[in-house]
């Protein structure tokens, strides 16, 4: 086992990687941004360095002082956690190179299945249901020529990255062009890729996840499903383990569809394979090859601590359980508790002067927060992860209903009463809700801006900003 490990990130899941290394008897390394100073993950660890200015670009994303600090505190693993460089595949080879171990799969398996369009052709091959779509597009007059074979709508999709960036849903074919230029744009600036191809836009589905572990030897547990199907702009709002009103048929057959994919390319790590659920019909959508910010909510469910698996898989450690010894128990729901306004999601940034956390038997609320710290404009919008877990879906309904009203973090605007609109839907209540769960309860209102027309300086026309 890794004697220290130094964690790449920030916030929430640097917290959360550095308990589950005291935990484990594991020295931890924590790196940050200027801004990031006072931050409890700092303050967590064994030792703390900083590694650049403000922006993740001069440090949380600045490769060569990450592993400067690791070579030089004489770490053996370095924990990515999630976003940032947890599936930058050259950042793992620089890993591998300076015979640092990277805490999640190999740099080859994270270049085959971060290229999306690569991704799908393996799944192809292992004959894993793949969403019907186009190869790499060259412009737009390509991708007007694949649109019209699979039909309107259809989704603009980036190559590389992910969280939502370089993906735009296309209802007809004269906002084919621009959108294609405006994704090719974002994706590029975010990933330095701007390759994009194209899906049928499926609507009205359900996106529904399968955790998985697996270590060298080939073993493969699946660990459950979450219904992920509750976004805002492709964000992750609300998560719930198990998945509410999937059929045990289908279930089991994504469980089998799952381990095919991670066999497929000999995948050792935790991972996720995401689906889209179009009544009976299921297709793959991704592979996450990380944690991932929902893991917690299984966890609460079949009782397996997923980050001390991960840095044990990274370790070479065989699992030691099989997945017919895991009792899943209980019905498990997260609410992403963001710095935004809960009418429009407008962000939101500033200091926490008043904390309230809930208590109480299976709660938890995993965040990087403490009164007077300081919310800085410059990263991912997420306070913490509000985790609620009881023996009926009804009671974890009504736990969190009262969750969310006793959580209190004053100073910086955040989105709990959303949450608390969002749980007291008809189709959440019942667990029919999909992917358009958003548009169809209009809880998240529109933005009327006023924006410049001409080079007069007027302002006399509305922007729309959804």
């Amino acid at each position: 086992m890794f004697s220290k490990i130094l964690i790449a990130n920030r916030g929430e899941v640097a917290v959360r990687i550095i308990r589950a290394c005291r935990e484990m008897g594991i020295k931890t390394v924590a790196v940050y941004s200027e801004a990031d100073a006072e931050a409890l993950h700092v303050s967590m660890a064994d030792e703390s360095y900083c590694i650049g200015g403000s922006p993740v670009s001069d440090s949380y994303l600045n490769q060569n002082a990450i592993l400067t600090v690791a070579r030089k505190c004489r770490v053996e693993a370095i924990h990515p956690g999630y976003g940032l460089l947890s599936e930058n595949a050259d950042f793992a080879e620089e890993c591998e190179k300076n015979r640092i171990a990277f805490i999640g799969p190999s740099s080859e398996v994270l270049r085959k299945m971060g290229d999306k369009d690569e991704a799908r052709r393996t799944m192809k091959k292992a004959k894993v249901p793949v969403i019907p779509g186009s190869d790499i597009l060259k412009d737009s007059k390509e991708a007007k020529k694949a649109a019209a074979k699979l039909g309107y709508p259809v989704l603009l999709k980036a190559r590389s990255g992910g969280g939502g960036k370089g993906i735009r849903i296309v209802e007809q074919e004269s906002g084919l062009a621009p959108a294609y230029l405006s994704a090719s744009e974002e994706a590029k600036e975010a990933f330095g890729d701007g390759a994009l191809y194209l899906e049928k836009y499926l609507t009205g589905v359900k996106h529904i996840e399968v955790q998985l572990l697996a270590d060298q030897n080939g073993k493969i547990i699946i660990l459950g499903e979450r219904d992920c199907s509750i976004q805002y702009k492709n964000q992750k709002l609300i998560e719930e383990c198990p998945a509410p009103d999937l059929k045990q048929e289908i279930r089991e057959q994504m469980y089998e569809a799952a381990r095919k994919a991670a066999a497929a390319v000999q995948y050792v790590s935790v991972g996720t394979i995401e689906f889209l659920l179009d009544g009976d019909q299921f297709y793959f959508m991704e592979m996450n090859t990380r944690l991932q910010v929902e893991h917690s909510v299984t966890e609460m469910v079949c009782g397996v601590d997923i980050v001390k698996w991960q840095i044990r898989t990274a370790a070479g450690c065989c699992i030691s359980f099989e997945e017919a010894d895991l009792k899943l128990e209980g019905h498990a729901i997260e609410c992403r508790i963001c710095a935004a306004s809960a009418a429009d999601f407008t962000p939101s940034c500033g200091k926490v002067q008043i904390l309230h956390e809930p208590g109480g038997p299976n709660i938890r609320f995993d965040s990087a927060l403490y009164q007077g710290c300081v919310v800085p404009p410059y990263y991912d919008s997420m306070l913490g992860k509000l985790i609620v877990c009881s023996r009926s879906r009804e009671n974890a309904i009504r736990k969190m209903r009262s969750a969310l009203s006793e959580l209190i973090i004053y100073g910086v605007e955040n989105n709990s009463d959303f949450h608390l609109r969002a749980i007291s839907e008809e189709s959440f209540i019942n667990g029919t809700y999909s992917t358009g769960f958003i548009k169809d309860t209009n809880l998240v209102s529109e933005r009327m801006e006023f924006v410049k027309a001409g080079q007069d300086g007027k302002l006399n026309e509305f922007k729309r900003v959804v």
